[in-house]
């Protein structure tokens, strides 16, 4: 009968094993999700060598050019994106280039400088074509609206935004209405006449052409000094970075506010709007994401259909500007020290394997699928172990064998004085004290406390001194190191072995005590602090 009890008390705490302790904290490291993935699958590129902060960096919309400028100093720079290297230069300013823009077709490119001048530049010849001068201050940026070959918008520091007539080299239209520096701007991707900008006044101004009293038409307050605006794709909603913070805006519900991300240290500097693109998806078909860049040298990528930060990436220099190509396959990143950081997709999408060039000049060519696997076959009764599950196929797992350590398996055997003396003698407390918790529920522990030997009272008495005060294990071990002072008081005053393990005991409780004192007094000093009004 007793066989038969332990036989089935074995069988039942036999699948606690091995033994691990309660009180094990949780992992805070997050698993990458896919969108962490998608954006890590970027491989990373550093362009150094420009000779100072890089302001502005635009891609070419024309999809087969490849290019992308990079204001830097008193030039522009041009890289291809799939080499990553520079193409050319563009050094025809006599001041600190702040903005650059391309035309819709790719083939003209806008440049503004501090000096106050906006000039017009071929991209194959890099000649000027025009030089538009009416900006009393420095210009700050400039933009060819998304649907029209004709116009440029600016603003800079005079506080003016200008609607110049390229051809003409002329301005049509001052706007005023900013009471500060004009820092930023961009043109409606559905509407060729309306353009917003934003200033150091704290505001965005939406601006519509066609309104004959030269007014802004809606104004947003961003309650912080403007760094960057841009819209977003539908054209009804608009992203606004200033402080430390990105809002969205909804300008088809009269300009309210959606949201306001706030996962910067520092001030945000540039934003763009990037694209989730998964492997062999179409481009109409790719998720939009707001992709920001700050001083604090993180760039954070948010998702605001879910309004949720999605992917963080810390760069080792404060960040000045971002920007993704309408592939989606590269992504660029300004700095102020003068260095690019770039990053293409390692992968490979299916219109290369359709047969289509890639970047070498080269054409992929579709392996031969294989036959598929049929039970009627002769092939299939001789597969190996490495071959993989097909879709239909039902998988039976064989339960992963688990190696037990020494004291796990004493437990099992109901050795329970010898499992704790096994244990103690080890290194690591997680098990020592996942073995006493295994004890008190077998209600063990205090039974062989009173069986143990003088060595191994030794033992314990040691590992209590060392990790009695921890505070994950204080509950337990606290209360065990009483119970052996009163079960064994005995056998500790006719040893002096067990008397220095007891004084170095003392020691130690003695000074976490301390401790918690100091600790007390400076939560006594710093409470009153924290009881501010209106918190």
């Amino acid at each position: 009968m007793a066989d038969q009890y332990n036989s089935h008390h074995e069988a039942i705490v036999s699948k606690t094993f091995p033994v691990k302790p309660k009180l094990k904290p949780k992992s805070k490291t997050p698993s990458k999700t896919p969108e962490s993935k998608y954006w890590s699958s970027f491989k990373s590129h550093q362009i150094p060598n420009l000779v100072s902060s890089i302001p502005s960096i635009q891609f070419s919309p024309k999809s087969h050019s490849h290019l992308f400028a990079a204001a830097n100093s008193a030039s522009i720079t041009l890289f291809s994106s799939q080499s990553l290297s520079p193409t050319s230069t563009i050094s025809s300013f006599s001041d600190v280039v702040s903005s650059c823009s391309f035309r819709s077709d790719g083939s003209l490119m806008a440049a503004s400088d501090i000096s106050g001048l906006v000039q017009v530049f071929d991209v194959k010849t890099r000649t000027p074509l025009r030089r538009l001068r009416s900006h009393t201050r420095p210009v700050r940026f400039v933009k060819y609206p998304v649907l029209d070959k004709l116009h440029l918008v600016s603003g800079g520091d005079d506080a003016i935004v200008k609607y110049w007539d390229v051809a003409g080299e002329s301005v049509i239209i001052d706007l005023q209405g900013h009471k500060d520096y004009v820092r930023c701007g961009d043109c409606s991707p559905s509407n060729p006449e309306m353009f917003v900008t934003g200033s150091y006044d704290h505001t965005v101004k939406l601006w519509d052409v066609r309104v004959e009293s030269k007014k802004w038409v809606m104004e947003l307050n961003h309650l912080k000094p403007i760094e960057d605006v841009t819209f977003l794709p539908s054209g009804g909603m608009l992203a606004t970075a200033g402080g430390n913070s990105v809002k969205i805006w909804d300008l088809l519900g009269g300009g309210r506010l959606v949201y306001t991300m706030e996962s910067h240290n520092k001030t945000v500097t540039s934003i763009c709007v990037g694209r989730v693109r998964k492997d062999g998806e179409e481009l109409d078909a790719a998720q939009d994401r707001i992709l920001s860049v700050a001083l604090d040298g993180y760039m954070k990528v948010f998702d605001y259909a879910r309004m949720k930060v999605t992917h963080s990436m810390k760069f080792p220099a404060p960040l000045m500007s971002v920007a993704v190509a309408g592939d989606s396959r590269t992504r660029v990143i300004g700095t102020s020290n003068g260095i690019i950081f770039a990053g293409k997709r390692k992968v490979k999408e299916n219109m290369e394997k359709a047969g289509l060039p890639d970047s070498m000049g080269l054409v992929s060519v579709e392996e031969p699928q294989r036959r598929v696997l049929r039970p009627t076959y002769f092939r299939y009764f001789h597969r190996g172990q490495g071959e993989k599950p097909s879709e239909g196929d039902y998988l039976i797992m064989r339960p992963k064998k688990v190696k037990l350590a020494e004291h796990d398996k004493l437990l099992k055997k109901f050795r329970h004085k010898e499992a704790l003396v096994s244990v103690l003698g080890g290194k690591n407390p997680e098990n020592v004290v996942a073995v006493m918790e295994e004890l008190v529920a077998r209600r063990k522990l205090l039974k062989c406390v009173t069986n143990l030997e003088e060595e191994e009272l030794g033992l314990l008495l040691g590992f209590l001194q060392k990790h009695s005060t921890m505070p994950r294990h204080s509950g337990l071990l606290m209360g065990l190191t009483r119970k052996v002072l009163e079960m064994r008081a005995g056998d500790i005053t006719a040893s002096e072995a067990l008397k220095l393990h007891i004084r170095n005991l003392k020691r130690s409780v003695e000074e976490e005590i301390r401790i918690q004192q100091s600790l007390q007094e400076i939560q006594g000093i710093i409470s009153p602090l924290l009881r501010i009004p209106g918190r």
